[in-house]
């Protein structure tokens, strides 16, 4: 049985309840969806219906957004960053979740809000909901309760129906910048920090959210109403009630930064469910399916210093190899292999008139596939001196794998696409040269689809907006998506429309 979540509430107390009434966006005829006959899939026939509810909540989303967006959330200042926390914990709470305040000593808290859960199934694992962890205390690694990956293992599983949403809430903009620069709307577009990457996702979650949580209260209304003996046919898509898939919400506070202290735990509920749905910045209106793998290298050059006037010849300048460095790294960008180098850091020497004895560079990578970043990788370890007497150094790794177009990756994106048709959408995907934390998740081998989040442009630039006419449509596709993923689990053989008839096994 679905629970019966709380009504939710936006910022500016407009609730987004259930939708018995037209007015609330159910549409003229005011009814869950009935069945459509021959439709593959329940979720096809709820699709409209959630769509229609989602239209009516526009409003609803953007005050929700604006919320967030005037409150500053970078990346490096935890005080602000809890701050944010402690709000999305408020609108977690108020939909009914179970949720979980993972605390960072130096970090932003990372939240875990559970939906849904299956029936009988205890979402807090017989522990306290209103209890934290502290990562950094003093339990013992592995303990079930020491907030590390080690532990989480043991965390109460999803099952294989379970979809897990993932999101961040930090961004790159400083502190006071909210203030500066707070949200407006010009016509159709809302600005403003971090609106784009990536808080509109965050909304477009919690709507998505709300529209199954009232799809299945107007389920349970119908079938009260239809009584016992007609029950079966109250659901709102094929005759059959649609149960919800549990799923988990996770929203992180470290992503800019590259998810130091939030890696181990995404890595760990990504194992616990059949898929990944990533509330990052749409590419234009299309899906992200693929995402350049991330290094981030450091390069030293060791020379030997001298007087700059009276005896250069004593020197090796390391300022000189590190010029001519730079540019064998960025001969090595190759657009057919669809590989980056940037050295986009430098600094060395000690004055104008010192031959340097040391210089330094940050050099970030972008390659699209594993073998590309392990063939790097050995060139790295091999690298050599233009100068005899010089001596440099390539130290780092690829801090994010690269998110490659797997066959599970193209199951579920396939999956989306059958979806977004019920929608009257076209579903289409784009490889892109940003990373994600889906980046992790699809190297794990997990079934990730990216780029759910807003429609817009501007990512970390003054010009960051959003289209707000587009947010319900996309949290239609997002609920519509987790619906169906909960009625057809990518598992079995009959989820992987257009496919070739074999499970996707996570």
């Amino acid at each position: 049985m679905v629970p019966d979540i709380a009504s939710t509430n936006d910022p500016m107390d407009d609730p987004m309840d259930d939708p018995s009434s037209a007015d609330r966006g159910e549409g003229a005829r005011g009814a869950a969806p009935e069945a459509a006959g021959g439709e593959a899939s329940p979720a096809a026939a709820a699709a409209p219906w959630l769509a229609r509810w989602l239209d009516g909540r526009r409003e609803a989303m953007v005050r929700l957004l604006e919320a967030l967006v005037n409150r500053d959330s970078p990346s490096d200042h935890k005080p602000s960053l809890d701050e944010v926390a402690t709000f999305l914990e408020g609108e977690l709470t108020r939909r009914g979740a179970w949720v979980e305040r993972v605390r960072q000593r130096e970090a932003g808290d990372h939240l875990i809000a559970r939906f849904f859960p299956a029936e009988g199934a205890d979402p807090a694992g017989g522990r306290d909901p209103a209890a934290t962890r502290d990562p950094g205390g003093a339990a013992a690694a592995g303990d079930p309760d020491d907030g590390t990956a080690a532990g989480r293992q043991q965390a109460p599983a999803a099952g294989r129906r379970g979809v897990l949403l993932l999101g961040h809430y930090d961004t790159v903009w400083p502190p006071g910048e909210a203030a500066r620069r707070p949200f407006r709307r010009e016509g159709a577009r809302g600005y403003g920090p971090g609106a784009f990457d990536m808080k509109g996702g965050i909304v477009i979650a919690l709507a998505a959210l709300d529209a199954l949580a009232a799809l299945a209260r107007a389920q349970a209304a119908r079938a009260t109403a239809a009584g016992a003996a007609e029950a079966g046919s109250a659901g709102a898509a094929g005759g059959t009630a649609v149960v919800l898939p549990p799923v988990t919400l996770l929203l992180t506070a470290d992503e800019e930064t590259g998810s130091r202290t939030s890696r181990a735990l995404i890595e760990a509920l990504a194992r616990q469910h059949q898929a990944v749905l990533v509330l990052e910045p749409a590419a234009g209106d299309r899906l992200k399916t693929a995402r350049k793998g991330v290094g981030d290298f450091r390069l030293v050059v060791e020379g030997r210093e001298a007087h700059a006037g009276n005896d250069p010849g004593r020197g090796v300048s390391a300022v000189e190899e590190l010029a001519r460095q730079v540019l064998r790294l960025h001969a090595l960008t190759d657009p057919g292999r669809g590989t980056t180098v940037n050295v986009g850091v430098v600094r060395g020497g000690l004055r104008p008139n010192v031959v340097a004895g040391r210089a330094e560079a940050a050099v970030d990578v972008r390659v699209p596939s594993m073998a590309e970043a392990r063939r790097l990788e050995e060139l790295f370890r091999r690298w050599e001196p233009v100068h005899p007497a010089a001596r440099v150094r390539l130290l780092g790794s690829f801090s994010r794998p690269p998110m490659e177009f797997t066959p599970a990756n193209r199951a579920l994106f396939r999956r989306a696409k059958a979806v977004g048709s019920w929608l009257g959408m076209t579903v289409e995907g784009a490889a892109v040269g940003g990373a994600s934390d889906g980046n992790f998740t699809s190297a794990l081998g997990i079934p990730t689809l990216d780029g759910l989040g807003a429609v817009g442009d501007g990512a970390h630039a003054p010009d960051e907006h959003v289209d707000l006419d587009a947010l319900p449509r996309r949290a239609a596709l997002l609920a519509a998506l987790v619906l169906d993923l909960g009625v057809r689990p990518l598992d079995d053989p009959s989820g992987d429309p257009g496919g070739d008839g074999k499970a996707v096994a996570p």
